[in-house]
C-alpha cells in the first residue's frame, strides 16, 4: 500500500521513490506482508504524509536470505574494491543532499537547517571515512613469538548483521550501523523505526545506484516486537547492533545471547554539564542551551544536567533561562526556526508529564508547556529550565528525551564529580573551566564514553562513540568501531620441519 498523504512536492520532493514500499531487499524496494500498515506522520502538522505496509517475519527472512547470498562475495572483494564502492556511494548522497535533508525534516520535525548543516553532511563524512578505513584493516603485524613459530593476526567479516536503527537520528544511525559493517566486508539487515524509515530507504537506494552489490544494504521497516525481534533472534544474523533505550536494550540483548550472537548496544544517556567557578560563564550558557535543545532534546548525548558549582550558579540560572527564550519555535521547513516539535504527540505528552510532576518538587524557571496557534497541531513544547531539583528526582534521574534542561548547584570539585557520575548512565558528559587541571582531573574521573571540555555535542567521524555503565558497550565510528564488525584469528606457520615437536612428549615418550 501507498498513500502519499497530505503533504506537498516542496517539503517531500522525493515521495515518487517510495511508490513501491518502504522495504529494501536485494537491491530493491517491496511492500511489506505483515497485513498491517503503518504512517509516517509530520509532527509539526500532524499529517500523514506516507503510509505503507509493514515488514513481517517473511520479509526478515527474505532480507537475512538476500544478505547471507551476498556475503561471500562482499567480503571476498578486495579493500580497495570496497572502498572504491564507498567512494562513489558518498558522491551519490551528495549529489541527493536536499531530498535527504528534506525527507529527514519531514518524518523527524527537525529544523531544515540541522538536517542540511549537521544530518546530512555528517553522514557524507562519515561514508567518505569508511571508504578510506575500509583499505586499513590490520592485525597485528607477523612475528617469532613462540620462537618456532611465526604468528600473524587476520580481521575478517563476521557475516550477516542485523542493526536496529531509532527515529531521532535515522539518517545518521542509518549510516553509523550500515559503514562499518559493510567496509569490513559484512551484509547487513538494517531495521529502522516505523516512524522515520524515509531516509534509511533513500540511503540502501542510493547505495545500489553507486554500484553497491545487491542484497549487501537491506532495509525492513517493521515494528520492534514483530519485525525487529525476529531479525534479532534469526539463526542466520551473525551479529546485532542497537541503538536506542536501555530498557529496550536489555531485551535485544536476551534475545541475542540466547542464540550467542555478537552485540553491540548504545543505549540510554543523562549528561552531566559540569560548570566549575572559575568557567567563562557566556560561553557555559551558550553551549548548555545548545547542548540541551539540539534536535529539541531528542539527543541521548544532549545536556540534560547542569551542575554549576555555587558562585556562578543564580547568574546561570537567569542566563540560561534568558537565552532559552529567544530559541524561536516554529515550522521546521521556515528559514527562522530554531526549534522544531517532538517527535510525535505521544512524546511530548512525556516530557510534559516529566515537567508537570517537578512543579512539585523543583522549580520550572522557564517554559513548561505547549504553544498555541499555529503550532497547536504539532508536537511542540517550548525550552524548559528546571531548577532546585534534588539529586534523586525523576528529573534528574531518568531520560526525559526533550528540550528540558536540570540545573542544581555544587560546592566543591569532588561534590561537582561525585553528582556528574551519580546515574546509571555514561555516554557523555562536559566539563567547562579554565583550569587545565580541573578540567584533566573531569576527563579522567567522569565515567562516560566522552567528555568533552568547554564544549558538549560535536562529533567527528574519526573519533568513537559509545558508552560506559547502562549507556551500553562497543563504538560506533572511527576505527574502534571495525572492533564490533570483524571477528580476529590467529594464524600460526612452524618453522622448524621437525617432525617430533619437543612438546609432544607431553602426550608421549620422554626428552
Amino acid at each position: 500500500m501507498h498513500n502519499p498523504g497530505s503533504t506537498t512536492p516542496e517539503r517531500f520532493p522525493a515521495q515518487d521513490r517510495f511508490t513501491d514500499g518502504a522495504q529494501f531487499i536485494a537491491g530493491r524496494p517491496a511492500k511489506g506482508t505483515s497485513g498491517r500498515t503503518h504512517a509516517v506522520v509530520d509532527p509539526a502538522t500532524g499529517a500523514e504524509v506516507y503510509t505503507y505496509d509493514l515488514a513481517g517475519p517473511d520479509d526478515v527472512d527474505a532480507a537475512v536470505a538476500a544478505a547471507r547470498e551476498a556475503f561471500p562475495a562482499w567480503a571476498a572483494a578486495t579493500p580497495g574494491e570496497r572502498s572504491e564502492a564507498l567512494h562513489r556511494f558518498a558522491a551519490v548522497v551528495a549529489d541527493r543532499a536536499e531530498d535527504f535533508a528534506r525527507a529527514e525534516s519531514l518524518q523527524c520535525g527537525k529544523p531544515l537547517k540541522l538536517s542540511r548543516e549537521f544530518d546530512v553532511p555528517g553522514t557524507i563524512d562519515n561514508i567518505t571515512y569508511f571508504a578510506g578505513a575500509a583499505r586499513h584493516l590490520p592485525g597485528q603485524s607477523a612475528a617469532e613469538y613462540s620462537g618456532d613459530h611465526t604468528s600473524y593476526v587476520r580481521r575478517e567479516p563476521i557475516g550477516v548483521v542485523g542493526s536496529i536503527a531509532p527515529w531521532n537520528y535515522p539518517l545518521q544511525m542509518a549510516a553509523w550501523k550500515i559503514l562499518p559493517a559493510i567496509a569490513a566486508g559484512n551484509t547487513i539487515v538494517l531495521k529502522p523505526s516505523e516512524l522515520t524509515p524515509l531516509t534509511s530507504l533513500l540511503f540502501a537506494r542510493a547505495a545500489t545506484d553507486a554500484g553497491i552489490p545487491d542484497g549487501v544494504i537491506n532495509i525492513v521497516t517493521g515494528t520492534g516486537k514483530e519485525a525487529g525481534e525476529h531479525l534479532v533472534g534469526h539463526p542466520d544474523v551473525a551479529m546485532t547492533s542497537f541503538t536506542g533505550s536501555t530498557a529496550v536494550g536489555k531485551r535485544v540483548a536476551e534475545i541475542a545471547t540466547a542464540t550467542v550472537k555478537r552485540l553491540h548496544l548504545e543505549l540510554g544517556g543523562k549528561a552531566p554539564f559540569l560548570v566549575f567557578d572559575d568557567a567563562d560563564l557566556d560561553a557555559a550558557v551558550n553551549g548548555a542551551v545548545a547542548g540541551a535543545l539540539i534536535n529539541t532534546g531528542q539527543d541521548c548525548t544532549a545536556a540534560t544536567r547542569a551542575y554549576v558549582q555555587r558562585p556562578l550558579y543564580e547568574a546561570f540560572v537567569e542566563r540560561t533561562a534568558a537565552l532559552m527564550d529567544t530559541v524561536r519555535l516554529g515550522d521546521p521547513f521556515a528559514p527562522g526556526t530554531d526549534l522544531g516539535p517532538l517527535i510525535s504527540h505521544a512524546q511530548r505528552d512525556r516530557v510534559a508529564g516529566f515537567v508537570d510532576r517537578a512543579r512539585a518538587y523543583a522549580r520550572v524557571v522557564t517554559g513548561g508547556g505547549t504553544p498555541l496557534g499555529e503550532l497547536r497541531d504539532g508536537a511542540y513544547y517550548r525550552p524548559t529550565l528546571i531548577a532546585d531539583a534534588a539529586q534523586d528526582s525523576e528529573v534528574v534521574q531518568s531520560e526525559i528525551f526533550g528540550p528540558v534542561l536540570v540545573v542544581l548547584p555544587f560546592d566543591t570539585d569532588d561534590e561537582g564529580i561525585a553528582l556528574a557520575n551519580d546515574t546509571p548512565y555514561g555516554l557523555a558528559a562536559s566539563a567547562w573551566s579554565r583550569d587545565v587541571y580541573r578540567t584533566g582531573r573531569a576527563t579522567r574521573e567522569i565515567e562516560a564514553g566522552c567528555v568533552w571540555i568547554n564544549d558538549h555535542i560535536p562529533i567527528i567521524s574519526e573519533m568513537p562513540h559509545g558508552g560506559y555503565k547502562a549507556s551500553g558497550f562497543g563504538k560506533d565510528m572511527s576505527a574502534y568501531s571495525f572492533e564490533e564488525y570483524t571477528q580476529i584469528k590467529h594464524v600460526m606457520f612452524d618453522n622448524t620441519a621437525v617432525v617430533r615437536k619437543d612438546w609432544h612428549r607431553t602426550v608421549f615418550g620422554d626428552r
